[in-house]
């Protein structure tokens, strides 16, 4: 019996839920894929795996077992991973996943000058809202805006803070005016999202300051690119991360309304699986990405203003 292989095979089955699945990850026949589990457990005296006709699911021993053979095959493709880094050059399909609003407006601009810099690495990116497990779907590095849970086995790195600013048309100014306090907003029209602590009032921050300030919304929408173009269109004033303003407001199709005064900050992050030794290509987007956000407190796009 080859171990390793059985090992493989076996977390395999465990990380795609089915026998048949993880043949088909794997380019093996179902047959092989059952057998090598079956000689697995054989040489270990114990079983690994509940199975029935719907599901799989871990023993209790094969839950420890599982823990040990994860870590055993990461410290192989380490050892192979050392064995040839002098020569590695960044290479292969590097898989990134990327909330849409920092992907479409930072990202998408940024990646460029990556692949002139590493030619051989194939990008491919997602963009998506929902929550995603970057081991388990298979991408190789994430970038993450706002708080975020992620567990121990995941290395988290702050590349930059967002501050939330309030913005509107130069139409909309002209005919309603620009508040000159916090306050004055509650008699503005507002354009908002769609989430229920930012429904009926807005909180407002100067330095140590807070305030919350009652709001009417003329608009709710969980898209931002939605209220954007309400807000061009001068239906009212709208809320929206400093990454996502710079196009807008330097081109003056909106401005900032009440400078100084924000909602708040949100987090811009680079999550990627926590492993002793990361591949080339993997380490190359952190160390460029860490290079173009060298000051990772500061919100570099309100300094650019």
């Amino acid at each position: 019996m080859d171990r390793l292989q059985s090992m493989r095979v076996f977390a395999k089955v465990v990380e795609q839920g089915s026998f048949a699945r993880a043949a088909q990850a794997l380019d093996l026949s179902n047959a092989v894929v059952t057998r090598l589990v079956a000689d697995l457990e054989a040489h270990l005296g114990t079983r690994l795996l509940n199975r029935t006709t719907r599901k799989l699911s871990l023993t209790e021993t094969g839950e420890h077992y599982l823990e040990r053979v994860q870590q055993i095959l990461i410290d192989i493709e380490d050892a192979e991973a050392i064995a040839g880094q002098s020569a590695a050059r960044p290479s292969g399909t590097l898989r990134i996943y990327c909330q849409p609003g920092f992907g479409q407006s930072q990202l998408a601009a940024m990646l460029p000058r990556y692949a002139k810099r590493y030619p051989e690495v194939l990008l491919d990116v997602t963009l998506a809202d929902h929550a995603v497990d970057l081991v388990r779907e298979g991408f190789d590095i994430g970038v993450f805006i706002g708080l975020q849970k992620f567990d121990a086995t995941m290395i988290v790195r702050k590349l930059a803070s967002s501050s939330i600013v309030l913005l509107a048309s130069p139409d909309y100014v002209a005919r309603r005016g620009a508040p000159r306090s916090p306050q004055d907003v509650a008699e503005h029209d507002c354009l908002n999202f769609a989430f229920e602590q930012l429904r009926h009032a807005w909180k407002m921050e100067l330095g140590d300051k807070r305030i919350e300030v009652p709001i009417v919304s003329k608009m709710v929408s969980n898209n931002g690119q939605v209220l954007r173009q309400a807000a061009l269109a001068g239906m009212g004033i709208m809320v929206r991360p400093s990454f996502s303003i710079e196009d807008d407001l330097s081109s003056g199709r909106l401005v900032r309304l009440l400078e100084g005064h924000h909602l708040g900050r949100l987090e811009v992050m680079l999550v990627y699986p926590s492993r002793r030794l990361l591949s080339a290509k993997v380490r190359s987007f952190v160390e460029f990405m860490a290079q173009s956000f060298p000051e990772p407190e500061a919100d570099p796009w309100l300094s650019a203003l």
